[in-house]
């Protein structure tokens, strides 16, 4: 008679614990999560000095928060995000991942489920950070928070940073190129809509990922503080719109992915 032997593990549980391992278990994700920190607390400090000597336009901590994501923590999070993707290629360690996990779509989806949480956490965490930090320099300068600008901020920003990732990661297993996806993404979040703008299109630039990740994070009926005219959605829809550009790297990648070899 013969024992039969369950075997455990493996399918998409498994492949999500090996990119988590690998997601935490490399200098790169820790340096780019510092550095990100690093930013958004220096950037606020500044900004609350600014605010607490009357140098500047009256601000709230949400709205410091939020130029500090956008204008200098967001590029941490595009080179995690990308790093995660594109430093298997240039290591040749993707083919390991690919022997592990044979079914190549499941290998993208697994990625995207570690990067996802990990980046909406920080997100939040930093924004949270970011607004607390400002509160306490301005020491009562500047203009008051509500508890509502706060969360929607926080949320916003967590949810931008997780979609933001997807998006890179997409575009990183259609490029298969660190550099390459860097410039991409860059170009897609800040220069392309000023371009698009300039062209006679200025009712297009919200729906663009970048400009729509920051629409998300300001209450509904407020300006934009990136491009100073309120959205022409609520904030929910600015991380819609989000997702659906994360959507469409990531089916582009995984499609790059089946076709060719690693």
């Amino acid at each position: 008679m013969t024992a039969s032997v369950e075997i455990r593990g493996g399918g998409l549980p498994g492949a999500v614990a090996a990119e988590w391992t690998k997601f935490w278990s490399v200098r790169a994700t820790w340096w780019c999560l510092v550095t990100g920190a690093a930013l958004m607390l220096g950037y606020g400090t500044l900004s609350a000095i600014t605010q607490r000597i009357g140098g500047d336009e009256p601000q709230a901590a949400p709205t410091i928060a939020l130029g500090g994501g956008f204008y200098l923590a967001q590029f941490a999070v595009i080179a995690l995000a990308t790093l995660a993707v594109t430093s298997e290629y240039a290591g040749g360690g993707i083919r390991s991942t690919l022997l592990w996990t044979p079914v190549r779509p499941r290998v993208v989806l697994a990625k995207a489920a570690v990067l996802a949480p990990a980046l909406f956490v920080y997100g939040v965490l930093l924004s949270c950070a970011g607004m607390a930090l400002a509160t306490a320099v301005m020491n009562g300068h500047g203009l008051p928070t509500s508890p509502e600008a706060a969360f929607t901020t926080a949320s916003g920003m967590g949810g931008y940073f997780a979609l933001l990732g997807l998006l890179c990661a997409g575009i990183g297993w259609a490029l298969r190129s660190t550099a390459g996806t860097l410039v991409s993404v860059i170009v897609l979040l800040v220069p392309l809509p000023l371009i698009v703008a300039s062209l006679g299109l200025p009712e297009a630039m919200p729906y663009f990922p970048g400009i729509a990740g920051v629409n998300a994070m300001v209450e509904a009926g407020k300006p934009n503080p990136i491009t100073m005219t309120a959205a022409p959605y609520a904030p929910w829809v600015g991380l819609a719109i989000c997702a659906a550009w994360a959507a469409a790297a990531l089916l582009a990648g995984a499609a790059v992915l089946r076709r060719r070899d690693a």
